[in-house]
């Protein structure tokens, strides 16, 4: 009998032991739940796109040198693209008026001189042109929509050549072509003259696509089941906020919902988070 009630009494020790090692486990497995997150801060701006269009880069302005009449080019002093100053000596040259010498009319970059020495000359085209490449023009025809994107002396980024620089609009067109494309006129700086007439130009023009939203980082939105929603932090907990998507970018998105501007919104580690887990704030602004 004594040893049925040791046994007893060994048995009933194992049931408590084991229940309280459970109790321990549930207050530790409980701790484990306490999610670390990062969180930012929810704001209220706009959501702009930076719109493409393409050009091609010419000369600001460009000067004929003329003949006064047929001539016989004894000298030329200078080669097609080499640059001049105005005033110097492009060629020297025989008509009936005599030897005379044929000078810059400004400052620039010599092209379309085709012309050799020893060659008699025409006075019906020019015997060259001065093409002032600083500022370097870039044309662009756009459509009324993006025409409205833009105002004369905005400045916007412009990629040529795989290079970036900063152009000013200068002219905006308020006639379309026979296309119903808007003409629009650039400048950029070209001191080095590295830049040449007939360049690609893509000038990016930011777009606005919605006003005065709500605004939250794009890693913040969650979709499950065809639905939206974002995670906000209150009272140490993470509440679940369904949420309409309006415009998404890679950084930032657009929503709508019951959320407003200084909420902070989990950005990281809100995989396995779930309406009401209890949340631990490791990061955040």
């Amino acid at each position: 009998m004594k040893k049925i009630l040791l046994f007893a009494a060994v048995i009933v020790m194992i049931f408590l032991l084991a229940a309280c090692n459970q109790e321990e486990e549930n207050k530790e497995e409980n701790k484990e739940r306490v999610t670390p997150v990062e969180t930012e801060e929810v704001k209220e701006g706009s959501i702009e796109i930076e719109k493409s269009l393409y050009g091609r880069t010419k000369p600001s302005a460009a000067s004929p040198v003329v003949l006064q009449g047929p001539s016989k080019i004894d000298q030329l002093e200078v080669s097609n693209g080499e640059q001049v100053k105005e005033g110097d000596v492009i060629a020297t040259i025989s008509s009936q008026a005599g030897k005379q010498s044929i000078r810059a009319p400004k400052g620039g970059k010599l092209v379309q001189l085709t012309a050799n020495e020893g060659e008699m000359v025409s006075a019906e085209e020019p015997l060259a042109v001065v093409a002032d490449l600083n500022p370097l023009a870039i044309e662009f025809t756009v459509t009324a929509n993006d025409r409205n994107l833009m105002n004369k002396e905005d400045e916007f980024p412009v990629n040529i050549d795989e290079m970036e620089f900063t152009a000013t609009v200068t002219s905006i067109g308020t006639v379309p072509n026979d296309t119903g494309l808007y003409p629009i006129q650039a400048e950029v700086s070209n001191k080095e003259t590295e830049l040449l007439p007939g360049m690609i130009a893509q000038l990016l023009v930011p777009e606005t696509r919605i006003k005065d939203t709500i605004i939250v980082p794009t890693a913040a939105v969650e979709e499950q089941g065809g639905e939206s929603f974002i995670y906000v932090v209150k009272d140490n907990k993470a509440k679940r906020v369904d949420v309409t998507v309006q415009e998404s970018q890679s950084e930032e998105t657009a929503i709508e919902g019951e959320v407003k501007a200084g909420d902070k919104v989990i950005v990281k580690g809100q995989l396995s988070l779930k309406d009401g887990s209890q949340v631990k704030v490791a990061k955040g602004e």
